[in-house]
């Protein structure tokens, strides 16, 4: 069966990815109409839809042993910046709807996030420790300008001394830079900036609704000079697609004042496999070979390797060049010499009125 053709503006070549929950037979029946009258035949514009999820609570704690935080707020289901490779997109699945384009055209969005946080922070049994953002879908994606979520949940931190860290694709961040300078200077922040590519339309092609590379590289530069630190992640680094930008992406993020770097390479779990399959047959089908090639000998003849630790550390030589490339270029450039520390102890517990407790 030849691949779907693309939609301009989205990320996913279509919807009809196969996956676990029974999901392809419901869209034979027509249950994703939109989606396949914008690949099949004329129709309506596929647009984003925002369904407004009361949410009964909005930490989300993990045990895993190889990321750096146990626990997260994710203000938004799904993603509008569309991101091909988005290991994310899997998590949609559990709603009945498709990791490919349902993902990245309907989204929900948790307006009382700020309310659950300041209830969460309020219980005595409350132990401090980073609050990541970031980490499943961006804070910062396009609806957040209509919904400030994320800029409720910044507010709650600050008001109660509390830690939290950015990652995020989109020059938006910089909407919230008077918040964010204010708990850097409490030592209170960190944020990633995550480019893939200096390359604008190959960024169009994996990100299509993610801000372009120039402009996050802008919002890094606007962060440290606002004394934020500022992280730059080349994630993810696809072999012969984005690998080339990875010691470029590294010069121009230091010398906007970068501290700190890493690198992922790419994850391809559960229904982002065919996902991104389809988008090189689309996009790039002279290398789509080369490509799942190498990603395959990076995760031991699979295209997806779920493991702790070895899911975030590839294995063989070309995982070895990207690392020491990365380790050489970060070196050169300064980077990683010190890691910030965020301050855990200013923080006042909030009573779940809204009100902080006097000290």
């Amino acid at each position: 069966m030849p691949s779907p053709p693309p939609i301009h503006g989205r990320g996913a070549p279509s919807a009809h990815v196969p996956q676990r929950f029974g999901l392809a037979a419901r869209e034979a029946d027509g249950d994703w109409l939109d989606a396949r009258e914008a690949i099949d035949g004329p129709g309506p514009k596929l647009r984003t839809t925002v369904i407004l999820e009361h949410a009964r609570s909005i930490i989300s704690f993990n045990q895993s042993p190889d990321i750096p935080f146990d626990r997260s707020i994710n203000a938004y289901r799904g993603c509008e910046h569309g991101c091909v490779y988005c290991y994310a997109r899997p998590s949609h699945a559990w709603h009945d709807l498709s990791p490919g384009l349902d993902f990245e055209t309907k989204l929900f969005a948790k307006p009382n996030a700020a309310e659950l946080l300041r209830k969460a922070l309020a219980k005595p049994g409350y132990k401090v420790a980073p609050i990541a953002m970031g980490t499943n879908t961006d804070p910062y994606q396009p609806i957040e300008e209509r919904f400030r979520i994320t800029r409720s949940v910044l507010e709650v931190c600050l008001e109660a001394g509390h830690p939290v860290t950015i990652t995020t694709k989109s020059a938006r961040v910089l909407r919230d830079l008077d918040l964010l300078a204010e708990l850097a200077a409490r030592g209170l922040t960190a944020v990633s900036v995550s480019v893939t590519s200096l390359d604008p339309k190959l960024s169009g092609l994996l990100e299509p609704r993610a801000s372009s590379p120039s402009k996050r590289l802008h919002a890094l530069e606007k962060l440290a000079a606002a004394g934020v630190p500022a992280h730059v992640s080349v994630a993810p680094v696809i072999p012969s697609i984005t690998d080339e930008y990875i010691e470029g992406i590294l010069s121009e993020a230091a010398a906007r004042g970068a501290q700190t770097a890493s690198w992922i390479m790419l994850r391809l779990p559960h229904e982002v496999a065919p996902l991104f399959r389809e988008w090189l047959a689309a996009h790039y089908p002279d290398r789509a070979g080369k490509v799942m090639s190498i990603v395959q000998s990076v995760r031991e003849g699979k295209d997806n390797d779920p493991g702790f630790f070895t899911r975030m550390k590839p294995l063989g030589p070309w995982a070895d060049i990207f690392r020491h490339r990365f380790r050489i270029a970060c070196k050169r450039l300064g980077l990683n010499r010190e890691q910030p520390r965020l301050d855990c102890s200013q923080f006042v517990r909030p009573e779940a009125d809204g009100q902080l407790r006097l000290l």
